[in-house]
């Protein structure tokens, strides 16, 4: 069973995504459905796929979650919700099933210290009871907060995105390297190999420059807390879904076939509870 456990779904008819706030968006400053990404899934062999929230919207998720009742790929739903919220645990048990994490764009928060906040870390409780993992959309500059709240809420699964976004546009390992290590060693987190090349450059990365950030991600974390995702259509800033999957398995290929398959699909199986025709549609893991 492969999973894509990262991509994304919009309709700029619905809604804008306010975080295409400059003309570097316009390539992909346009609505994007399941028929456009069915093709890659077919082509490299998906056969689940979670899709992931683009804007701060009860709304979206909603329309999201259809997706999952359908015949189709979608596995799951990385909602949105509002933590801060005091009915959190009334407004999640009205969502339909299907829905499996939250997330929301703390790297956009001015404090960087929002996820370690009392009213944050209740909320990041209510999803444990209620069942659901919590990914991580941070920076460096976020990743001693996310080590923080991972620690105080130890019964919440939680998924790093995009391996926390390191600067492999200029090259440099720390921060980022000893404070993602750092994180892997609490147990309740698990790591998605995904959005690194939209943060290399996007018109001359090459591989090389790439693999050793991923690796790092394997090294950390191991095959079993690690799951592939590709940020499609994010990733096509920079690079087509195919090149995605081929820097992937490049990334894989001194691993075993059952740690290879982890990767390609086991651990978000585990993390989400997705993965079988008996998981679609249920909530939580």
């Amino acid at each position: 069973m492969r999973i894509d456990a990262h991509h994304h779904l919009w309709d700029l008819s619905r809604r804008e995504q306010p975080w295409m706030d400059g003309p570097w968006a316009d390539p992909i400053r346009r609505s994007y459905a399941l028929t456009d990404l069915a093709p890659h899934l077919t082509e490299h062999g998906v056969d689940r796929t979670l899709v992931v929230q683009s804007s701060s919207s009860y709304e979206e998720t909603a329309e999201l979650l259809t997706l999952v009742a359908g015949e189709g790929p979608v596995a799951g739903v990385v909602g949105w919700a509002d933590l801060l919220d005091p009915a959190l645990a009334e407004v999640l048990a009205s969502l339909p099933a299907g829905l499996v994490g939250i997330r929301h764009q703390v790297q956009d928060e001015p404090d960087p210290d929002w996820l370690i906040r009392p009213d944050v870390l209740r909320g990041l409780g209510i999803l444990a009871d209620s069942g659901l993992a919590y990914d991580l959309l941070v920076t460096p500059r976020e990743l001693p907060a996310a080590h923080a709240a991972v620690r105080a809420v130890p019964q919440l699964d939680f998924v790093l995105d995009h391996a926390a976004k390191p600067a492999v546009a200029t090259g440099d390992w720390q921060p980022w390297a000893d404070a993602l290590s750092a994180l892997a060693g609490l147990p309740n987190v698990s790591c998605k190999l995904s959005g690194l090349v939209t943060e290399a450059d996007w018109d001359a990365w090459r591989p090389q420059q790439i693999l050793p950030y991923a690796r790092h991600v394997l090294e950390a974390f191991g095959p079993g807390r690690v799951m592939f995702g590709s940020d499609w259509p994010v990733c096509t800033l920079a690079a087509g879904y195919e090149d995605i999957v081929a820097l992937a398995e490049s990334a894989t290929g001194h691993l075993g076939a059952a740690e290879r398959s982890d990767v390609f699909g086991g651990t978000a199986g585990r993390v989400y509870g997705v993965g079988t025709s008996s998981t679609q549609g249920s909530p939580g893991r």
